[in-house]
């Protein structure tokens, strides 16, 4: 679908901190920076993956989209409507435009609740969607779409398995006819071969209702069957923003290069093989970040202009925007 000239999404420079509070009192010391400075778009019909090791900010970055965490700084423009200044009201009929697939497909669902209340909750509360009198037809042909038994509709969720929970979240995200699903590693949870059968479903409903997504993941190899622009996250902070295929031709960030050493390659007999590249040490804590670039601590080519100078988000070696100063072309890291 050929994106528009205003992008559904726009993002930028958000902001998202958390207090940290002593023991004694309960009184603010300080403030976790989970989200510094974040910016991205996502156009109509397209979809972003937002990729980065745990503790990265990804699902930070999605909770505060949907209003789940308070922005603390920034703007969430979707549609061209600011989302952190809508008032309430306005704010609740935003939010039908805006759904989100959780990690744990059980911990996500009412365990006490069948599947046909859970699609239905949504209707409930915003009533002009679907006729209460439409409300059984409506669940029965959400079921067919994501691939389950209409007839299953009274079961509850301990009675699917995880990948069949999964497929009721993304029927329950559907329901209230969204313009972009964000998918909060919707597939981690699940094994390999469900991964497949969730990830072409989702890109199966894209094709057919025209959805945008913001996909999140740690794993590259996933976002990359799914995603048509990549974002990379490191503590808070996207380092390198590309289109899919170019990122994975031409990593020049030596955060993304460490992430894609780490793919399995699905064809080591046809290419040299690859040295991985490890990368040393743990990710600093977001309460006291380090000085300039924030993956110095942990990168082999750090100089002393990476402690004093945090190096800016922008195009490098004439290729796509990287935050480093020394960014480098890595294409023996590619996988085919």
């Amino acid at each position: 679908m050929p994106p528009e000239t205003t992008p559904l999404l726009q993002v930028r420079d958000l902001h998202t901190t958390f207090p940290l509070r002593s023991a004694l009192l309960r009184r603010t010391v300080g403030h976790v920076q989970a989200v510094a400075g974040v910016s991205f778009d996502i156009p109509a019909g397209g979809t972003l993956g937002l990729v980065g090791e745990s503790g990265s900010g990804k699902s930070t970055v999605a909770r505060t989209i949907v209003g789940l965490e308070k922005c603390a700084a920034g703007s969430i423009l979707f549609e061209g409507e600011d989302l952190t200044s809508l008032p309430p009201a306005r704010m609740r009929q935003v939010r039908r435009q805006l759904q989100m697939i959780f990690q744990d497909p059980y911990a996500s669902l009412n365990p006490r609740a069948t599947v046909e209340q859970i699609i239905t909750e949504a209707w409930e509360i915003h009533p002009d969607v679907v006729p209460r009198d439409r409300f059984k037809p409506e669940v029965r042909e959400l079921l067919e779409r994501v691939g389950l038994n209409p007839d299953h509709a009274a079961r509850y969720p301990h009675q699917f398995s995880g990948g069949q929970r999964q497929r009721i979240g993304i029927a329950r995200a559907l329901a209230l006819r969204p313009k972009l699903v964000i998918c909060d590693e919707a597939v981690s949870a699940l094994d390999v071969s469900v991964q497949a059968q969730v990830l072409n479903l989702l890109a199966e409903l894209r094709e057919d209702l025209g959805l945008a997504y913001l996909f999140i993941a740690h794993d590259l190899s996933v976002v990359r069957h799914i995603s048509d622009q990549v974002a990379v996250m490191y503590l808070g902070r996207i380092v390198e923003t590309a289109s899919q295929q170019e990122l994975f031709a031409e990593p020049v960030h030596p955060y993304t290069q460490a992430l894609l050493s780490a793919v399995p390659d699905p064809l080591p007999w046809a290419r040299p093989p690859r040295t991985p590249i490890i990368i040393g040490g743990d990710v600093p804590s977001p309460a006291d970040p380090p000085s300039g670039c924030r993956f110095r601590t942990r990168c082999w080519k750090a100089q002393d202009v990476c402690a004093t100078e945090d190096p800016a988000l922008e195009p490098r070696l004439g290729l796509h925007p990287a935050a480093c100063h020394f960014a480098e072309r890595r294409t023996e890291l590619v996988v085919g």
